[in-house]
């Protein structure tokens, strides 16, 4: 009977599937796996479940071993070679006047390979910059440049609502957004009230479009003439959630109704 687990390397990042193998594990356990780069260091965001290996087309790899207390002082000899690798590239970058900003950067747990995670406007040629990180470490160097959502989901942060970012959170993977959700959400279009610390449009406006669209399409459409208990007039806006909308009677006479107590012409 195959149990697989799913692993973590970091917070926020996605969750990979391995064979637990005969170990017994319970949430937050961490272990040491096999990955294609070598050993890893992670922890278990999702606990043993049986599984069918036929239907992934190759077979998963093993948890190695439940974490020892040598494998935890190796991660923090990791993270003390990333803080000096991090400083080191930071001056490099300064020295060459190269037009790209570093966020981060990771080792394999055998410190045996640096990536170095960047963003920047246009591509860069970071040849000489991958010299000089080659013979001042000794190790591998990978240079990765990504996107702006990519360096906040790294990153993480706080969002307007005052929680912990929701990409850096949960999310595995970035969906399209576009200012229509806002739209559809009756939501300010002012670019600062609807955009994350990315600088872009914020995730968490694909949450509830779908709802919005469905409760949306039984309000008849701004613009149209109804008839209410006041008389004719104009619906000029949607309250989907309360199922209600505000209808223009005259110039001077503008109310908010229940949808139950309005007519279409």
């Amino acid at each position: 009977m195959n149990k697989m687990v799913g692993i973590k390397f970091k917070p926020a990042g996605k969750v990979y599937n391995f064979d637990s193998g005969a170990f017994v594990l319970n949430g937050g356990d961490h272990v040491i796996v096999e990955t294609e780069q070598g050993l890893g260091f992670g922890y278990v965001a999702v606990i043993p479940s049986i599984y069918d290996e036929k239907s992934f087309d190759k077979p998963l790899k093993k948890v190695f071993r439940l974490a020892s207390e040598e494998d935890f002082e190796q991660r923090e000899r990791n993270l003390d070679f990333e803080k000096q690798a991090f400083d080191y590239c930071i001056k490099s970058i300064e020295s060459l006047e190269f037009k790209m900003s570093l966020f981060s950067v990771e080792t394999t747990f055998d410190e045996s390979k640096l990536i170095f995670f960047f963003t920047a406007e246009g591509r860069v040629d970071f040849r000489k910059l991958v010299k000089m990180l080659s013979k001042k470490f000794h190790v591998k160097i990978s240079m990765r440049q990504v996107g702006i959502r990519n360096q906040a989901k790294m990153c993480g942060g706080l969002g307007r609502c005052g929680r912990e970012i929701c990409c850096s959170a949960f999310m595995d993977k970035f969906v399209p957004v576009s200012i229509r959700m806002a739209k559809e959400q009756s939501l300010s279009l002012n670019p600062t009230k609807i955009s994350g610390q990315c600088g872009r449009l914020m995730c968490c406006l694909t949450f509830e479009n779908d709802t919005y669209m469905q409760l949306r399409k039984k309000f008849p459409a701004i613009g149209k003439k109804v008839i209410t208990p006041d008389g004719k007039g104009k619906v000029i806006r949607h309250n989907v959630i309360c199922d209600r909308l505000t209808v223009r009677i005259d110039k001077d006479n503008i109310i908010e109704y229940a949808l139950k107590d309005i007519k279409e012409e």
